[in-house]
């Protein structure tokens, strides 16, 4: 008897991307900008750094990263709808457009029409 296929779920392609300089556009959080440290396709979610940061307590000897233990600060994940990629020249939030150049498909500001470095 034939084992059923597992539905595997293919994760949507994001535009943006580790490393990039995004704007964050709703929350709390509004207005401030980052770098992207990581990103989950499958959630739907980056995670920003200096945005959405919670604190965080471990008990003493609980964690490598702090032996001594004591309340740390934590960067926690947000949508991805709620993020903008910042324009190069201008560093407000703008679009983000594919065209296809001589090195392939190249990312671009809508706002400036500026290649985005990847």
């Amino acid at each position: 008897m034939k084992k059923p296929v597992e539905n595997v779920v293919k994760a949507p392609r994001t535009r943006i991307r580790k490393g990039d300089e995004v704007v964050v556009i709703a929350g709390a959080d509004r207005g401030k900008t980052g770098r992207v440290i990581e990103v989950y396709p499958l959630r739907n979610r980056v995670l920003v750094e200096g945005v959405n940061v919670a604190k965080r307590s471990w008990k003493k000897n609980a964690n490598p990263t702090y032996p001594q233990g004591g309340i740390h600060d934590k960067g926690m994940p947000i949508h991805l709808s709620n993020v903008m990629l910042a324009d190069p020249k201008t560093g407000a939030g703008t679009r983000i457009g594919v065209r296809r150049d001589e090195n392939g498909r190249v990312r671009v500001a809508k706002a400036s029409n500026t290649d985005l470095k990847d």
